[in-house]
């Protein structure tokens, strides 16, 4: 019974070997996932600015900022956060400002569609994801950490 018990603790292990080497694809995964909705989002707004100054005016709902201003801020933060989540670069701190910015959209948006509010519940818990695990081997926090800084 003992000679089933080693085999069936190496097959185990063996699995928990197999998703740590599947870790680090996995963050990147996330990671460039999240990034990519933001920046298409961020390209659609760059397309016709006009038309987003405009919806900042009438839809979007941004507390203490003007609509120009908002829209300004919104489309640069659609590129400059996702562009660090996706290099893994200040990753930690770029999640909790990411995960403002996508509670902002959210609220600031008033008829958003259960969809929406699905889709942004997601992209929030995979920014949580990278706040709490890290942003995985395959990143420039975790090369900068190993160059510079060696265990």
């Amino acid at each position: 019974m003992s000679g089933l018990i080693r085999t069936i603790a190496r097959f185990w292990q063996l699995g928990i070997d197999l998703l740590d080497h599947l870790s680090a694809p996995f963050m990147l995964a996330i990671r460039l996932y999240v990034a990519y909705v933001f920046i298409k989002s961020g390209l659609t707004k760059v397309a016709d600015f006009s038309s987003t100054v405009a919806l900042f005016e009438n839809e979007y709902k941004v507390p203490l900022l003007s609509p120009t201003m908002a829209a300004v801020a919104g489309t640069a933060a659609e590129f400059v956060l996702p562009t660090l989540f996706a290099l893994g670069l200040a990753s930690r701190p770029t999640a909790v400002a990411f995960s403002v910015f996508n509670a902002v959209a959210c609220l600031s948006y008033p008829d958003i569609s259960e969809v929406g509010i699905q889709d942004h519940t997601l992209w929030g818990f995979m920014m949580l994801v990278v706040l709490f695990q890290g942003p995985g081997a395959w990143s420039l926090d975790r090369f900068i950490r190993d160059k510079y800084f060696p265990r």
